[in-house]
């Protein structure tokens, strides 16, 4: 068993607070900018489109994580204290949120450059393992989103929430959604790099299984508890972008 104890703050300059949660966000950004720049972009031209598409990236990751918190996880709270919608560093960011800003953002600039979303697409796909994996380890250190109640001998005390043990499930995340997810995404991009649209789907397909099947390890939300059928909010979510993979994959497949 492993007590949980981290300081949520990774360091302070006087009174200014950096939150390992901020520094996961920031460094999944450069990390998966400077790999796709440095590996999976060939083309001069295509580098510098892609450069000009962070800054819609980073905006649609931004207000789309949070309005997607807001909107599926805490709304009855925000709705009351709509000031506190803009305090993102206080927490509270939905992937699927962020994942449908990514998809408004990416479809928008993809018209104004003339290029394929799904190219774009494809490339956030390969590299979002990495902001996910920073993501769930600052989880981890921020005692958040932990997991139910076990005797497994890699449980954890999370010593800020309660005296329970319970499941690392930001680590089982890290590891399936992160490191895995990018392991299998990198080297099908290489088979799969000119259907555009096909790394996508994989991503969504795998995504929302790794995501599924862990949820059965990490208490529910506080706010919500289980929605439907002792399922999570997560889950339900997860469960429909996993058929949306499926369908994306059968259009883009098609087309070979």
């Amino acid at each position: 068993m492993f007590i949980n104890n981290f300081d949520p703050i990774a360091f302070q300059v006087f009174s200014f607070e950096v939150r390992w949660y901020s520094l996961a966000y920031i460094f999944g950004i450069i990390f998966g900018w400077l790999y796709c720049n440095k590996v999976l972009i060939k083309e001069i031209r295509l580098k510098e489109i892609f450069s000009d598409y962070i800054s819609y990236l980073i905006v649609g990751i931004i207000i789309g994580g949070r309005l997607g918190y807001v909107i599926l996880y805490n709304f009855s709270y925000y709705i009351n204290n709509p000031f506190e919608i803009l305090m993102i560093w206080n927490g509270g960011m939905s992937f699927h949120g962020a994942l449908l800003g990514i998809i408004i953002v990416t479809t928008f600039f993809a018209k104004i450059k003339k290029i394929s979303s799904f190219y774009l697409l494809d490339l956030v796909a390969v590299v979002a393992p990495i902001g996910i994996f920073l993501g769930r380890i600052s989880n981890f250190i921020n005692s958040e989103l932990f997991g139910r109640q076990t005797d497994l001998i890699w449980s954890v005390k999370f010593i800020k929430i309660d005296d329970i043990s319970r499941h690392p499930s930001q680590l089982y995340e890290a590891l399936f959604e992160g490191l895995i997810l990018f392991l299998i995404l990198n080297y099908l991009y290489k088979k799969l790099f000119t259907q555009n649209g096909l790394i996508s789907s994989v991503f969504l397909i795998l995504y929302s299984t790794f995501r599924f099947v862990i949820e059965f390890t990490r208490e529910p939300d506080t706010q919500l508890g289980f929605i439907l059928l002792n399922l999570t909010m997560g889950q339900i979510i997860s469960v429909l972008t996993f058929f949306a993979g499926l369908y994306l994959f059968h259009l883009t497949y098609d087309k070979k």
